[in-house]
């Protein structure tokens, strides 16, 4: 049995392990394969339209009947600055020329944070799961999606983020340290450069938060086994959320070159940079940041430096080049698994693995 049953038995899974909401990485199939072998399956949300989020969480609903999640991203909206973003424009000019692109601005790129549209959507298919990054969204809106009986999550990587995210009603909080891959769930910071500079880990977050709140912690951030698994247990989480161990499984969609990419990851090839979106990512180190800077004060805000690289992008993915490629990933790149995310070899439930999950007792 587990030691600690509280998130288990808060969202009404078998293994307390979830699968962390990889936004166009996360599948149906893999969230489905999850669900059935007893943890919780994600949906990544955040950067669909709400007709395909409600599509999306729909099909996952035909495919199990077991408890899903639904996340959202609650950013700020970037703020108008044409001069700041017509110089980051100037700086990619180097690039564009070397590939032979046009110097054209793309257009302005939008991305809408949790709001009504996405709430009436959570209204209307009622997951049993909602969780959100970079926050919460306004009370007015969370009152909306507990009142359809979903519980919600959020990540917080202080203590003082996980205390504001327990007054305002979150169900369990996502401890997400430094080694996570992605983005970091970071809200409060006036200044997020700065910030990554004095993130905790994950062995020195996890307990911190587990003392300071009342709510179940989920680790998140370097697990990717059962040894991982154990040692969250041991400073104190309920759960352990899971993203970069499932990249390679055949049902993610993760790209060939990333796939290789991970594949060949050493502990020390990963790092932070905002040059991708314009907010604090950990990724597997390539050309962009290696020549941009890590953690430029120049990138215009979150998610305006994605409209300046698809054509950059495609255009090195045709020569099977990464350059300007966000391969998201975790420091644990190197314990990966390629297996399907449900059923091991044998057949049996890979969250029912005494070998992957040792805590178990037979």
């Amino acid at each position: 049995m587990w030691p600690n049953k509280r998130l288990i038995e808060r969202l009404g899974i078998e293994h307390p392990l979830v699968l962390a909401p990889m936004a166009q990485y996360c599948t149906v199939e893999l969230a489905a394969a999850v669900c059935e072998a007893g943890g919780l399956g994600s949906l990544g949300c955040a950067t669909m339209p709400p007709d395909v989020a409600a599509q999306t969480i729909g099909e996952l609903r035909r495919r199990t009947n077991k408890p899903i999640n639904v996340n959202f991203f609650c950013h700020l909206p970037a703020r108008a600055d044409a001069a700041r973003e017509r110089a980051w424009h100037e700086q990619l000019s180097p690039y564009r020329h070397e590939f032979g692109l046009g110097a054209e601005p793309p257009p302005r790129l939008e991305l809408a944070p949790f709001g009504e549209a996405m709430c009436a959507v959570v209204e209307t298919v009622r997951p049993h799961v909602v969780s959100f990054h970079f926050g919460l969204p306004p009370q007015a809106l969370l009152a909306r999606v507990k009142a359809a009986g979903c519980r919600v999550l959020s990540s917080a990587t202080t203590v003082e983020e996980a205390r504001w995210l327990e007054a305002r009603g979150a169900d369990a909080i996502i401890a997400q340290g430094y080694e996570a891959g992605g983005h970091r769930g970071t809200f409060l910071a006036a200044d997020l450069n700065r910030a990554m500079a004095s993130q905790s880990g994950t062995l020195a977050l996890v307990p911190q938060i587990a003392d300071a709140v009342s709510v179940p912690v989920i680790a998140a951030g370097g697990i990717a086994d059962g040894r991982g698994i154990a040692a969250a247990f041991a400073l104190g989480a309920s759960g352990v959320q899971i993203g970069t161990a499932f990249l390679r499984c055949p049902e993610a969609a993760t790209s060939p070159l990333h796939r290789d990419a991970l594949r060949d990851a050493r502990d020390d090839e990963t790092l932070l940079t905002n040059v991708f979106t314009g907010r604090p990512a950990r990724v597997i180190a390539t050309r962009l940041p290696r020549e941009l800077g890590l953690l430029s004060d120049a990138a215009p805000d979150f998610p305006l430096p994605m409209g300046e690289l698809p054509r950059l992008r495609a255009r090195a993915e045709q020569q099977d080049r990464c350059d300007f490629t966000p391969l998201w990933s975790g420091q644990a790149a190197a314990l990966r698994r390629r297996d399907g995310a449900g059923a091991d070899r044998s057949g049996h439930k890979r969250l029912d693995n005494d070998r992957a999950f040792p805590l178990k007792n037979n």
